[in-house]
């Protein structure tokens, strides 16, 4: 559940940014050098990508993921 969480934020964000730049799902993937397939499953919040393409594109707006520890990620700080 956590992980879908993640991936629906992550699907927001891209979608947003890339709509900001005024880009159609085509124009962004060939700019960001991946496949039309790959914006597509990362704005649909697909859960199986593969991290190196989602920081191809996350690095089109100065942007990584990188791998954290669950808990750190969802723990309430007080």
């Amino acid at each position: 559940m956590q992980k879908h969480i993640v991936m629906m934020v992550l699907a927001d964000f891209v979608k947003q940014k890339r709509k900001e730049v005024n880009l159609t799902q085509e124009e962004f993937a060939e700019r960001a050098g991946v496949a039309l397939t790959v914006i597509r499953k990362i704005e649909q919040g697909k859960e199986n990508m593969n991290l190196e393409k989602v920081n191809q594109v996350l690095k089109m707006f100065g942007h990584i993921l990188a791998p954290v520890n669950a808990k750190e990620l969802f723990s309430t700080k007080e």
